[in-house]
């Protein structure tokens, strides 16, 4: 392909009208102590230290008529060095073995666990990624092993360190560490200098090294992970539990807080003018591009930005041309018209890779730094109670999945996400909802190369009317996670759904504050979404005060189950459609649970034949109601582990899926739910 080399004066003055430049935050690039000591509940176990507001210091600023969003005091960055190395970027990945020892004391840091100095001779060894609950728990993945043993009810503190050699060549670079997830909170250094603190157990986070890089030298990194116990006992019947109003989720859920540095890290060096993170659009036969750029460097930087929508686009390279002021960040926009481009479908799930280069001078300069980005060609729209892609009515076939196997809990291999999301597709259906945190990114590149759609969630569950005020008025780790997840996951064409919270509570007096926080948290994600994709959340009512916010109606139902009859679901479905006649509407989650291999009467509990009509009754009052119901998302489609020890959990497996959880071995429900026909086909 040929690249324009006469950029149209329109292009040009576009790009230097809007890209408009702000100075870089100011962020602590030396050592100081942690936000104070760790405090003991009054029940016990000890509760993490909090600062006044979430501690990355994550917000918006608007760059150049884009919005942008910074963490850390940089521009948070694009996270494909897990899979993708630029060739103009260095990379130094972290997963290896690590030192490992825990700190169920609280003294590490008093210790000096955080110094290059300390001798680490006698801690254990750790993989990363993994979780820190598959050390040592023989039978994690039983449902007979008694619960309450193993590593696996290691809370508090635990401390990881491992040593890099830095090469000399970094010292003309932006460094930073990144890590894809670490639970449920992580406190980094680098040879003793405090990086920073990130909190929220499934999103990722890069902080910078500044400071305290000492290239040509041997380096020590070291990181201090808190996960918060859940209960005071595990082993008692009626174990106390344990909360923290600033932590999302702030107490025990009926899913398993896997704790650890779970998924991949690495240290990545990148020029000191650098394309940060690239957003793409494509939609209506255009593709709308911002590179937003950094300047960590002391001089002004001319040059310019080369875009290449993607072989199969049927458009060329555009060239803009690009001044970013010393010490700033700012966005390039491009607009490159791709009619012919194909379109991305669940049908035919096509994508394409646009790469920007950055050159330096106004003429043929030399490169200075490359980054790509997949995406796709969709138009997604909602109105008169449809969800349309490309013009089309969807029919969204969903299934609720939590990222786990008995092997590895939340740190999965590649194989195992292949087995585990290849029955979403043998199954026929066109949905997942990730349930309730981000997925490792191999998820959503999974979904659009198969063209599975996702509903995508945050840690936002159970938080009851004062976390929501203290979320939205003071603390803003929720808005946080929203405006992260937005980011991260903006290209992506499978993502369609954003998803606020799950089941949080309405009192009496709090619907104006529940209505605040959904208001907060819909701007976030709006604020940062080219593409205007639809906002729902999984509510535990069907008369929710603040459906008038959602762009599509969601609502988890268990008719049958916990309270009413199965019948009760479409005359459910009637009244909400007749109070919100435009919007569609989506169920976030049904299902029952059965003992695998458990058979009799399918009107019997816990049977596999109960399990199997209910989902099938449920099926058919929902398919009946396609012109406004938008779909279904059946719980859950394996067992899963809990803490919570209810919904049926045995050695906390919550047997409410369409496989069972170590032996991924179908219940009758699977192929009930893979025969379902979805009314409006693929």
């Amino acid at each position: 392909m040929t690249e324009s080399t006469h950029p149209s004066r329109r292009a040009v003055v576009t790009a230097l009208g809007a890209a408009g430049f702000v100075a870089l935050p100011a962020w602590p690039q030396t050592a100081r102590a942690a936000d104070g000591p760790a405090v003991a509940a009054a029940t016990g176990p000890v509760l993490d230290t909090h600062p006044d507001t979430e501690p990355s210091g994550t917000h918006v600023r608007e760059v150049g008529g884009t919005n942008v969003v910074f963490q850390y005091g940089t521009v948070l960055p694009a996270f494909d060095g897990w899979r993708t190395h630029e060739p103009t970027r260095e990379y130094l990945t972290l997963d290896k073995k690590w030192r490992f020892r825990f700190d169920p004391d609280d003294q590490g840091l008093a210790e000096g666990w955080q110094s290059a100095h300390h001798d680490d001779g006698a801690w254990g060894l750790i993989d990363v990624p993994a979780a820190w609950d598959l050390l040592n728990t023989p039978g994690f993945g039983s449902q007979t092993t008694p619960f309450g043993q193993g590593t696996a009810f290691s809370d508090g503190y635990a401390w990881y360190r491992t040593t890099v050699d830095v090469p000399g060549s970094w010292r003309a670079r932006h460094v930073r560490i990144a890590f894809l997830a670490a639970g449920y909170s992580a406190e980094v250094w680098l040879d003793g200098t405090r990086l920073g603190k990130h909190e929220g157990a499934n999103s990722p986070f890069a902080l910078p090294v500044a400071g305290a890089l000492r290239p040509g030298t041997r380096q020590t990194i070291a990181v201090r992970v808190f996960r918060r116990a859940s209960y005071t006992d595990y082993t008692a019947s009626t174990g106390q539990a344990v909360t923290d109003d600033y932590e999302v989720p702030y107490k025990p859920v009926d899913y398993w807080p896997y704790a650890g540095l779970t998924r991949s890290a690495w240290i990545e060096a990148v020029p000191q003018v650098t394309i940060t993170k690239l957003l793409v659009s494509g939609a209506n036969g255009r593709l709308e591009a911002r590179a937003v750029v950094e300047n960590h460097s002391a001089s002004d930087f001319d040059g310019r930005l080369t875009l290449d929508p993607g072989r199969d686009s049927g458009a060329p390279p555009v060239r803009v041309e690009v001044r970013i002021a010393a010490r700033s960040a700012g966005v390039v926009p491009v607009s490159v018209p791709v009619p012919h481009a194909p379109r991305w479908s669940p049908a035919a799930p096509h994508t394409l890779t646009a790469r920007a280069t950055l050159t330096s001078g106004k003429s043929s300069g030399p490169r200075v730094d490359t980054l790509s980005t997949v995406y796709g060609v969709r138009d997604l729209t909602v109105g008169d109670a449809q969800v349309r892609l490309n013009g089309k009515p969807l029919f969204l076939k969903g299934l609720n999945w939590h990222e786990e196997t008995a092997a590895h809990g939340r740190a999965m291999t590649p194989a195992e996400y292949d087995r585990e999301l290849g029955h979403i597709t043998a199954l026929g259906a066109n949905l997942i909802r990730n349930c309730v945190y981000n997925r490792h990114p191999y998820v959503y590149d999974w979904a659009d190369e198969h063209g599975v759609t996702v509903m995508d969630d945050i840690d936002t569950m159970w938080l009851n009317t004062a976390q929501e005020k203290l979320q939205t008025e003071r603390y803003g780790l929720a808005r946080a996670l929203a405006l992260t997840m937005a980011w991260n996951q903006h290209n992506h064409p499978s993502v369609i759904l954003w998803g606020l919270q799950n089941e949080s509570e309405i009192d009496a007096d709090g619907a104006p504050v529940y209505r605040a926080w959904l208001a907060d948290l819909k701007a976030a994600v709006k604020a940062v979404d080219l593409t205007a994709r639809p906002v729902t959340w999984a509510s535990n009512t069907s008369n929710d005060p603040a459906f008038d916010l959602a762009d599509v109606i969601g609502f988890n139902e268990y008719f049958g189950y916990f309270y009413g009859k199965d019948a009760d679901l479409g005359p459910t479905l009637d009244a909400v459609h007749a109070k919100y006649p435009d919007k569609p509407i989506l169920i976030t989650e049904n299902g029952t649970w059965s003992e695998a291999g458990t058979h009799g009467p399918d009107t019997t509990q816990g049977t596999e034949e109960w399990q199997a009509a209910s989902f099938t009754a449920h099926w058919a009052q929902v398919t009946a109601r396609s012109a406004f119901v938008a779909g279904f998302t059946y719980w859950v489609l394996k067992d899963y582990k809990e803490r919570a020890g209810y919904n049926q959990a045995y050695n906390g497996i919550s047997v409410m899926g369409l496989l069972t959880f170590a032996e991924e071995r179908p219940k009758l429900v699977y192929d009930a739910f893979r025969e379902a026909v979805n009314p409006r086909g693929r």
